[in-house]
């Protein structure tokens, strides 16, 4: 595998780099991951059930949970970090064609990267939506009536089943939203996938995309990957450190979760 100078000057040389961002990019900002060693999955697998449509829509004991985790999510009080940040600096350098992220955290937009290069091919955990009539809803909002007892709220339009405006499984992507994700890959000449497992299709799928279209292919990740034989380099140093000294971007902007 080429090693990180050489990556650096692949990012300095292209014109249009694309971005997949998965948990690991938001570790660094007190947001834990699923799959890695220490990930909400790996320590209790049974958690799962909490991000399935299935068990969410006929468990109202599974609905009550997932709202008290919800208000408890680190996402509230986390601040990007300088993984985040240095794509701030590569859009800036005029290079970034998007940013394709499984993230819900909003931390890609809260550093300062362009809403309208941000693909959330998994939603957004700031929205909350209607299972029964499409309605959406400020997540604060809702949140405010669980914590004022309503422990399984229910929609206000039409008494359907809430949940947040992520992508849950056993739900399908958005069309539109996933469209835009492939179009994007398919047009850069970089592909960065940052922190993310590649182990979830058809997002993973997008660097199969990339490469047919003749993209250089880097995977930056701490653990093992499904793509990384086909990958043209995969770096595994701490993302905070590695992404600002490949792009050239200021490692000292940064703030600490909380």
């Amino acid at each position: 595998m080429r090693d990180g100078q050489a990556v650096a000057g692949w990012i300095a040389d292209a014109n249009r780099v694309t971005a997949l961002t998965g948990a690991g990019i938001s570790t660094d900002s007190g947001i834990p991951d699923f799959r890695g060693p220490n990930g909400l999955w790996t320590r209790n697998p049974g958690a799962q059930r909490l991000f399935t449509l299935r068990d969410y829509v006929s468990d109202p004991d599974i609905r009550r949970e997932a709202w008290q985790i919800r208000r408890a999510h680190a996402a509230w009080t986390a601040r990007p970090n300088a993984a985040h940040y240095a794509l701030v600096d590569l859009e800036a350098g005029g290079r970034l064609r998007a940013v394709i992220t499984q993230n819900i955290d909003g931390l890609h937009q809260l550093a300062g990267t362009s809403e309208d290069l941000v693909i959330e091919v998994h939603g957004s955990l700031y929205e909350v939506e209607c299972l029964s009539c499409g309605s959406r809803f400020a997540m604060s909002d809702t949140l405010e009536r669980v914590a004022g007892g309503d422990e399984d709220p229910a929609c206000l339009r039409c008494g359907g089943i809430l949940k947040a405006g992520t992508i849950s499984f056993g739900q399908p992507l958005v069309p539109e939203v996933f469209a835009k994700a492939r179009a994007a890959a398919a047009d850069c000449d970089l592909f960065l996938a940052i922190g993310t497992s590649l182990s979830v299709q058809p997002v993973a799928g997008l660097l199969d995309v990339a490469k047919k279209q003749g993209a250089k292919i880097v995977i930056l990740n701490a653990e093992p990957t499904p793509y990384d034989q086909v990958a043209d380099a995969k770096l595994s140093e701490p993302l905070g450190t590695l992404l600002p000294r490949l792009i050239g971007g200021d490692s000292s902007r940064t703030a600490s979760a909380g």
